[in-house]
């Protein structure tokens, strides 16, 4: 397929677009502490919730210079950045990750009922460029948002209109006796024009990215926005290995805003936002991919995705001046997301399969403060409507028309709940949160295949479970710098369509077929930690161990379909996964900051090795090995620029189950070899409108893989960013 560039248009508009300095006063070198919704459905300063958690703001995410939300979690203690493919990155959250963490856009499910089984790329799906916040809440368990949320809960928050307070009229008194002299209006009064335009440019990647947005307001009346992003990627240029093939791709994303104010308590709030990419190849299924430490390659000739994701919502959100209500929000959604996938095998064989997802939402979010404590309550209901599709060809004709594609065709899904949360004040220094959720799931697939018979079958099925959660924030000093936190909560995931009917490859080589008459996975997560957050010094240190019942591993039936063995689903799995995670914030001097975290993980499954009957308890698949990151900034006194380096250190990542050791194509024999990764980053402020930045990643041009990943990162790569406002 040819590879056009989608960069075009953004690229236009950035050169176009004229810019203004403004009087913004230097940054000052502290931050003040974010305020995240994610974790309660409460504002709330990320220091006084009973959870750990982790907020990356648009200036950080500028500053990283990531090119996805998957890849912009990677410096997270706990998180592990895999990537199946360049473009097809799914974070591991506490040891879990595609299905099993749950991703938000704007507090609305990205999460659907097609998500299939270990990493997937759907995270991709969501532009990081598009984001005022992303809020990463670790094992929060089910209450507020239901099925999924077993790693952690990612919340993308899309940016808006920039609004103008208007500056009240000022008295002035010219001399004694003098008349006071009063301006006609407040300053400020009137439309509000704002603007951004940026680019990037990486070497190891070949990669450029262009971003235009545009914003108008008038303080509580109303505000537009719209943003457009373009990126075209080159094949990587990885230390060792040379240029990989194929690992270039395309991507463009639009997204906008209206809000508008019916009053100054009520906003009504219109979003669109929609992201498109075109030939991702899944390179290591293929002839092309480059061998590293002895991993092999595939057999395809060819192996790639086209994928487009639509979200359109209309949110009302208000804050009453009186009642027993004291905020809400409703929210109506609908998400589209499109998946084409392309493979030639050998000789004159290919196929084409995918499927469209079209998922309906309403959602209810309530506050109330009450004698009991500050209540948060509230219903939401998904449906997710599937078609999907299968064909082969032979030298390029039409063979055979398959009755189902990846899921079952002719689907729908329901997800529904409703919940409570309380938090009460024991006292001025403990605070304890409780709640409980009760969630209805059903499955109804119209058309998948049999695999004995070949013929077409239907699958349907639904799901109750009633999920609670009990958390304590403890306040041991009177300037509540030093809190305890801890915390026990459930969690689940029903059965989604995925689980039931997924007809396709799985892993690199087996043969995944329906799997009816499936049960819920159950969580139990508990955690504790103490944190220290002062002016200078801030200080996270946290344990979690969460157990694992029923949950829904592959197991072998002892048949073959097209020369690799079938497994099928089933409700064995047992476990636990334990780890450790340490954070450090330190402003040294009023120039000079340190940082850095460390994480460990441990854990054990029931799973069954491929081609085996016998279910054995092994290693947790791809946990993250043990990792450091060390980093030191400075910040020049005007303010005006900075530079700063990290360093990060893997272990190997030779904890291997079954399924990592029979995985060579991403997993070389033995485990992946540990690394340590240097970066440079430096900016300066040329006006203040005008910021340049550089970087320097993978500086001793180090030849790694992220464990689990089916492609090397890049080695010496030079990143250079432009950002101009107006």
């Amino acid at each position: 397929m040819k590879h056009t560039s989608l960069l075009a248009p953004a690229l236009a508009l950035l050169t176009s677009v004229e810019l203004f300095a403004q009087n913004a006063s230097p940054p000052k070198i502290g931050t003040l502490e974010p305020v995240i919704v994610t974790a309660t459905l409460s504002e709330e300063p990320a220091d006084n919730v009973p959870y750990t958690v982790d907020t990356l703001d648009e200036k950080q995410l500028m500053e990283l210079g990531a090119t996805s939300v998957p890849e912009a979690l990677r410096q997270i203690p706990g998180v592990l950045f895999q990537q199946t493919a360049n473009g097809q990155g799914s974070p591991f959250i506490r040891g879990f990750t595609g299905f099993r963490n749950l991703a938000l856009i704007d507090g609305i499910r990205l999460n659907n009922s097609t998500f299939r089984e270990g990493p997937n790329q759907y995270w991709n799906l969501i532009d990081s460029l598009s984001l005022s916040s992303i809020e990463v809440i670790k094992g929060q368990g089910s209450v507020l948002f239901g099925s999924d949320s077993i790693g952690g809960t990612v919340n993308a928050l899309t940016k808006g209109p920039v609004y103008r307070q208007p500056t009240p009229p000022v008295s002035a008194t010219q001399g004694k006796g003098a008349k006071t002299v009063q301006p006609a209006q407040p300053v400020g009064i009137g439309p509000y024009l704002t603007g951004l335009a940026f680019t990037r440019y990486s070497t190891a990647e070949n990669s450029w990215t262009g971003r235009v947005e545009a914003s108008i307001s008038e303080w509580e009346k109303y505000g537009l926005y719209i943003g457009v992003t373009g990126r075209s990627f080159g094949n990587v240029q990885a230390a060792d290995l040379g240029e990989l093939p194929h690992t270039g791709y395309d991507e463009l994303s639009i997204d906008a805003k209206a809000e508008f104010f019916l009053n100054s308590n009520t906003k009504l709030i219109l979003v669109h936002n929609q992201m498109h990419q075109n030939d991702v190849w899944r390179t290591h299924r293929t002839i092309y991919a480059v061998p590293f430490a002895g991993s092999s390659i595939g057999s395809d000739l060819e192996h790639y995705f086209d994928q487009d994701r639509y979200l359109t919502y209309l949110r009302l959100e208000g804050r009453p001046d009186s009642g027993w209500l004291d905020r809400y929000d409703l929210t109506l959604s609908h998400q589209r997301q499109s998946e084409d996938r392309f493979r030639l095998r050998k000789g004159s064989l290919s196929d084409k399969e995918g499927f469209d997802v079209d998922t309906w939402g309403l959602a209810l979010n309530m506050e109330s403060q009450s004698s009991i404590g500050l209540l948060t309550y509230g219903a939401n209901y998904y449906l997710d409507k599937v078609n999907s599709y299968k064909r082969s060809y032979k030298s390029g004709k039409l063979d055979k028309v398959a009755v189902q594609g990846p899921v079952g065709d002719d689907a729908d899904y329901h997800l529904a709940g409703a919940f409570i949360q309380d938090q009460i004040n024991l006292s001025n220094a403990v605070e304890l949160t409780l709640g409980v959720r009760y969630t209805y799931a059903q499955a109804g697939i119209g058309r998948a295949e049999d695999p004995d018979s070949g013929g077409v079958i239907s699958i349907s099925d639904s799901w109750h479970n009633v999920s609670g959660s009990a958390r304590v924030l403890w306040s041991l000093d009177e300037q509540k710098r030093l809190k305890l936190f801890a915390g026990v909560a459930q969690a689940f995931r029903a059965p989604n369509l995925s689980d039931l009917s997924r007809f396709d490859i799985a892993r690199s080589g087996e043969q995944e077929v329906p799997s009816a008459g499936l049960d819920p996975e159950t969580y139990l997560l508990s955690e504790a930690g103490v944190r220290w957050n002062s002016e200078k010094l801030s200080l996270s240190l946290a344990y979690f161990y969460t157990d694992i019942t029923d949950m829904i591993v592959r197991a072998p039936t002892g048949g073959l379909i097209d020369g690799l063995p079938v497994v099928r689903k089933r409700n064995a799995g047992g476990g636990y996964v334990q780890g450790i995670e340490f954070g450090l914030n330190w402003q040294v001097a009023d120039d000079w900051r340190l940082y850095g975290n460390v994480a460990w993980q441990d854990g054990e499954v029931d799973d069954f090795p491929t081609s085996s009957p016998n279910k054995v308890t092994e290693p947790i698949s791809r946990l993250l090995p043990v990792t450091g990151l060390a980093g030191l900034r400075y910040d020049n006194p005007s303010r005006r620029w900075w530079i700063g380096a990290e360093v990060q250190i893997t272990d190997r990542a030779d904890n291997l189950s079954a399924g990592d050791i029979a995985d060579t194509q991403r997993i070389p024999p033995g485990g992946t070899p540990g690394y340590t990764v240097a970066t440079l980053r430096t900016g300066w402020r040329v006006t203040d409108s005008l910021t340049l930045t550089a970087s320097v990643e993978n500086v001793f041009n180090e030849a790694y893989r992220v464990h689990g990943s089916g492609v090397n990162e890049p080695g010496a790569n030079f990143i250079f960013g432009a950002e101009m406002r107006f």
